[in-house]
């Protein structure tokens, strides 16, 4: 491996372990990232994190502001609600699959999953909405859905929607509202209803109102979100 390589390869390691602390909330969206503070965490000079950084800015989880520097980037409401007009329709292409090719063992799973919300919705679980395991409940539940549906194209394009926007949020946004998160968990029953019928038609309707409607409360999360997260 060439010096040029092992600085690339190093560049992607930091630039993917910044990612990652991004996509679970652990660097929350408005958050400064110092290059000197990630240099010396990661026990490198500050090039690889900057060329890490500049990686993140062309993907558009951070951006560069006057004064502040590099920050975790708050997605315009707008670009969220469009994302997930695209991600709707794919994942309603994925459910629509999925009725016809799910296993038995695949509809159980998709029943845990949404268990772990329901537990959650209704208080008797031992974790609230917003914690870890119902950010990962809600995202396996779909990622069971686009597994059943064997196109690996429509999983990498539903994943390049998903891997935009910080994946915490989503579960932020349903842990201040009780009443839509009661309804995430109704809308997976219907999911999972359609798929256990083979109904490919309702399966893909079903998926489609969902995603619009997760869409549409997380559009108005990030709205009064991006009101504040500079303030205060």
């Amino acid at each position: 491996m060439t010096p040029q390589t092992d600085e690339g390869a190093l560049v992607d390691d930091i630039a993917a372990r910044i990612r990652a602390r991004i996509m679970d909330g652990e660097l929350p969206i408005g958050k400064p990232l110092r290059q000197a503070a990630l240099a010396a965490e990661f026990g490198v000079s500050r090039t690889p994190v900057r060329e890490a950084l500049r990686q993140l800015q062309n993907g558009g989880l951070i951006e560069m502001q006057p004064h502040r520097g590099a920050v975790v980037r708050v997605p315009a409401p707008w670009e969220v609600r469009q994302a997930y007009e695209v991600r709707a329709e794919l994942e309603a292409l994925a459910a629509r699959r999925a009725a016809a090719r799910i296993t038995g063992g695949q509809l159980a799973e998709l029943r845990r999953h949404n268990d772990v919300l329901r537990a959650a919705a209704e208080g008797s679980g031992t974790s609230g909405a917003g914690a870890p395991d119902t950010t990962r409940a809600n995202d396996c539940f779909h990622t069971v859905v686009c597994q059943a549906a064997d196109n690996p194209w429509l999983s990498r394009m539903i994943d390049r929607i998903n891997e935009s926007f910080p994946r915490n949020v989503s579960s932020l946004a349903l842990a201040g509202d009780e009443r839509h998160r009661q309804l995430n968990v109704r809308q997976h029953d219907a999911v999972v209803a359609a798929l256990t019928d083979r109904d490919e038609d309702r399966a893909q309707e079903t998926m489609r109102e969902h995603v619009i409607s997760a869409g549409e409360h997380l559009t108005a999360w990030y709205e009064r979100r991006s009101q504040t997260v500079f303030h205060g």
